[in-house]
């Protein structure tokens, strides 16, 4: 929406609010605050226009301005609009990492590599931005940012999200529409525009056009506008002189966008037939490229002179790149096109892209060229697919694959075909185009391996999805057709089975279980050799739940180890079994296996920069650092998973905060984390998250020695034999039991636990199985067992568990009389415990000590604890000597932004340098 005509560019009508939303978010980057801002609003609103305003005020501020215009067709091209942003920018990308150079270098199809994971590609972009923004502050631009490619909204997306200190401002326009898929910039500041009201839409149209009006068709022409200002500006120049002078036609009942795009199109009418056809290939082109128009339009005849109408029309301009006044006018043009003058269009442009150079767009316009079906076409895409992929271009590739189905005329390769394109619209996150490819694969004559991975393919889409009951049968289906077939994909179904069947827990229906699962998993074929982590896992699942917990522990004991020391981590399948390993590691009490695969886990996910996964992998390392103790530094891993999880607009994990919240005895927030988790878990039929809530509140109520409660919340995963979570279960329920006065229980419970502690072998099992003992054991004799608990848990990893040792057996010692002794361990429990932040359990190892006449001492306040827990992660890592730029690429983060936090963290603690911090003690 332009200004008054002859006035200095200050404002623009009606949008004071708006402009000064821009001027902040400008003012801010250059004080070192970036910042996002995404314009919403309907088409001709005025989104570009604003845009337009950011780049002359920043161009005036001294900014360096770079920008980028997402197109419709264009969506196909994994990275395209990053590349138009970035293309500019490249000659600084020597100063990034190599990895993160290489990342970028294959993205924008500049080098051959490894398929890069696309947030490494975001660290990449934001440390490119940042390296710009040194020399002048950077203002990024995206206008109709709904039609970016999903690769490239993803990483603006992720770079909006991350900026904070590197004088970066970003703003993206976003049409709402039905049309424009915009879900990737909710949650980023947003300005809505609204519509004009009448006197700033009389203003602007008074602003644009100096014949005289009368005052009926000036109303007119405001009512039919309806506050829109591009209809404002465009209806009347579509209107006759005559209509201006006397009268305007009745306002149309279609939304003001069509009519505006109407407006463009009979605009476009009166043009001559070769202008029409120049204005549809620079329309059908997203390019821009001029030259590329030229030789495309010399294919069709066009001389240079066709385009002079167009640009006296102000419909578009031929400068260094081919420009639309508005997106509106190529939508409309392309749109009111003829499928066969669109199909001409894209034959010419095919026929003029250089196959060497880019050879997926010549593919892509070759196949928008053909009526009805093409085999060589088809082929063509399905190259072209395998190239996105080596690019990291999921989404372009299922839609390359996508479009080759539709063209292949045989049908035994179309279902072939459809079936690949399934399995990469899958791989993308479109599960539902997915099993629309399933079907049409479905119809084709496929052979028997293909059939059984099309039903293996539709089961995991549909445990992707719901999660529900039926997904362990139609895995175990899936499993069962491919076994003569293909043994090792088999027994990886099988294992997916269990998995989903785990998911289900106590919730699954009824012959669908863990244990049916295993009772069909006896048949699946051998493994094949070498043995893979995944067979001993199948094998050893298999026989959990057919022969019981101790015949199974060999095997999977097999299992972890072979996963902790596979290739270090780094083979294609560790991360695919890495979630179920980890629980497995937990059923058997094997802590050095659950800290080595959660451990190795987090940095395999930094340094490849998988952020879909690396939530994960620190909500797994959480847990882990909760039971070790390492209460703190569990929470920074948590700080740092949230931050991720909303930078790629993930939902939080809540299991590791409910567990951290149940340990540090804070009752309000555990209660608020089970409702919300209790609620999703049961709409989805997740047990086992509802084991896992209940093995947390035994915790927490355990240590608050509310044990009536603890006894309850720990029997149903004792009782069911919850996997894993019956092993965590165990120890709270004979602790609470015992303390609720129901010995009995006790007794039955610590039967199995003895005889399970027994099987696993590991300090931390007969650690609790000692300390579970002397709980149950009255008189002397439990003094034996608790000394050999302190003894075990000491050697293991479980810090935590290590105090509540020292804790009981002061309690105990208490009762016996033994005060000077009692006061011994309770000292230990409530130093421990206390440093830890474990505060409930504390709190009880206080009230022993004050009843032995003692009063405990009271934490001492740190200097650390003024730091956030994502400062205090920084701090850690700058601690070991680590780089700004090397603590960045941790955390995706620029340097300069480690550098704004570690001034804060300086200031806090009262320290001028790294040296200073290293000598802290940080917690």
């Amino acid at each position: 929406m332009p200004p008054r005509r002859g006035a200095k560019v200050t404002h623009l009508v009606g949008r004071r609010t708006e402009t000064e939303a821009v001027e902040q978010l400008l003012a801010q980057a250059q004080r070192g605050r970036s910042g996002a801002l995404v314009v919403r609003g309907e088409a001709g609103i005025g989104k570009t226009a604003l845009l337009e305003y950011a780049r002359r005020a920043a161009a005036r501020s001294g900014f360096r301005v770079e920008s980028a215009v997402g197109v419709e067709p264009e969506t196909q091209f994994a990275f395209a609009g990053l590349h138009q942003l970035c293309a500019p920018l490249l000659g600084r990308a020597d100063a990034l990492p190599d990895p993160q150079q290489a990342a970028l270098g294959v993205a924008f199809g500049l080098r051959d590599g490894v398929a890069p994971n696309r947030f490494l590609v975001g660290l990449a972009t934001l440390n490119l931005l940042a390296e710009v923004a040194e020399e002048a502050p950077l203002l990024c631009l995206i206008d109709d940012a709904q039609w970016l490619d999903e690769a490239s909204a993803q990483v603006l997306v992720f770079v909006a999200r991350r900026v904070e200190a590197e004088r970066v401002g970003l703003m993206a326009a976003v049409r709402d529409s039905d049309e424009a898929d915009i879900e990737h910039f909710a949650g980023l500041p947003a300005l809505h525009l609204a519509r004009l009201g009448g006197t700033d839409a009389r203003e602007l149209l008074a602003s644009a056009f100096h014949t005289p009006l009368d005052d009926s068709v000036r109303e007119r022409i405001v009512t039919e506008a309806c506050g829109n200002p591009l209809a404002l500006l465009e209806l009347p120049r579509s209107a006759q002189a005559a209509q201006l002078a006397g009268g305007f036609e009745l306002p149309d009942v279609r939304g003001v966008p069509h009519r505006v795009a109407d407006s463009f199109q009979r605009r476009s009418a009166g043009l001559p037939a070769e202008t029409r056809l120049l204005l549809l290939l620079a329309a059908t082109d997203p390019t821009g490229e001029v030259e590329l128009l030229w030789r495309a339009a010399a294919r069709l005849g066009i001389e240079p002179g066709a385009a002079a109408p167009a640009e006296a029309a102000g419909l578009f301009q031929i400068g260094t790149l081919v420009r639309f006044r508005h997106p509106l006018v190529r939508s409309a043009i392309y749109r009111a096109a003829t499928p066969p003058d669109r199909r001409r269009a894209h034959a010419a442009l095919a026929a003029a892209t250089d196959p060497l150079l880019d050879p997926d767009r010549r593919a892509w316009h070759r196949a928008q060229a053909v009526q009805g079906t093409d085999e060589d076409a088809a082929a063509e895409l399905e190259h072209s697919a395998d190239r996105a992929l080596a690019r990291g271009g999921l989404a372009a590739a299922a839609a390359f694959l996508q479009q080759a189905v539709v063209l292949t005329p045989e049908p035994a390769a179309r279902a072939r075909r459809a079936l690949e394109a399934a399995h990469a619209k899958h791989d993308a996150g479109a599960s539902d185009v997915a099993l629309e490819l399933l079907g049409v694969a479905d119809t084709g004559p496929l052979d028997a391996l293909p059939r059984a991975r099309l039903d293996l393919l539709r089961a995991q889409i549909a445990f992707h999805t719901r999660r529900g009951s039926d997904e362990p049968t139609m895995l175990l289906q899936a499993a069962k057709a491919l076994a003569p077939l293909d043994a090792a994909r088999a027994r990886e179904a099988y294992v997916q089975a269990f998995e989903a069947s785990f998911h289900a827990g106590r919730l699954a229906a009824r012959g669908r279980g863990l244990r049916e699962v295993a009772e069909a998993a006896r048949d699946a074929p051998p493994p094949p050799t070498p043995l893979r982590p995944v067979d001993l896992l199948l094998d050893g699942l298999t026989l959990r739940f057919t022969q019981g917990y101790e015949a199974s522990v060999p095997t999977l004991q097999k299992a972890l180890e072979a996963l902790r020391h596979d290739d270090s981590g780094r083979r294609p399948d560790h991360g695919r079994w890495l979630w179920l390993a980890c629980h497995v590691s937990v059923m058997l009490w094997d802590d050095e296996s659950f800290r080595a695969l959660a451990s190795s886990a987090v940095p395999l996910a930094r340094e490849t920069g998988a952020l879909s996964t690396l939530p994960a992998a620190l909500n797994a390392m959480a847990v882990y650092l909760v039971l070790a103790g390492e209460l703190s530094r569990a929470g920074e891993l948590l700080s740092e998973e949230d931050a991720i999880s909303r930078a790629t607009g993930a939902p939080p994990l809540p299991n590791a905060r409910f567990i951290l919240a149940a340990w540090r005895g804070r009752q309000t927030e555990a209660a608020d984390l089970n409702e919300a988790v209790l609620a999703e878990a049961t709409k989805r039929g997740e047990g086992t998250t509802v084991g896992s809530s209940q093995v947390s509140l035994a915790y927490l109520h355990n240590g608050l020695g509310n044990y009536d409660q603890a006894l309850a919340t720990a029997t149903q995963p004792w009782e069911n034999d919850e996997f894993p979570h019956s092993s965590s279960a165990l120890p709270e329920f004979i602790e609470a039991a015992v303390r609720a006065g129901e010995p009995e229980r006790a007794e039955a419970a610590l039967a199995q636990l003895d005889s399970r502690a027994r099987a696993s072998g590991t300090q931390f099992a007969l650690g609790l199985a000692a300390r579970s003992r002397a709980l149950t054991t009255t008189g002397p004799a439990a003094e034996e067992h608790y000394r050999e608990a302190i003894e075990r848990l000491g050697s293991s990893r479980m810090a935590a568990h290590l105090a509540r040792a020292h804790l009981v057996y002061g309690e105990w010692l208490r009762r016996e009389g033994r005060r000077q002794d009692a006061r011994e361990q309770l000292r230990t429990a409530h130093r421990m415990l206390s440093d830890m932040g474990v505060e409930a359990f504390a709190e009880r190892a206080s009230r022993e000590l004050r009843a032995t006449g003692e009063h405990p001492r009271k934490r001492t306040v740190q200097p650390t604890d003024a730091l956030t827990a994502h400062e205090l992660n920084i701090a850690r890592l700058v601690a070991t000597g680590a780089t700004s730029r090397e603590v960045g690429g941790q955390l995706f983060l620029s340097p300069r932004t480690i550098e704004a936090h570690l001034r804060n963290i300086f200031r806090k603690l009262g320290i001028t340098s790294r040296r200073q911090l290293r000598e802290l003690q940080l917690p």
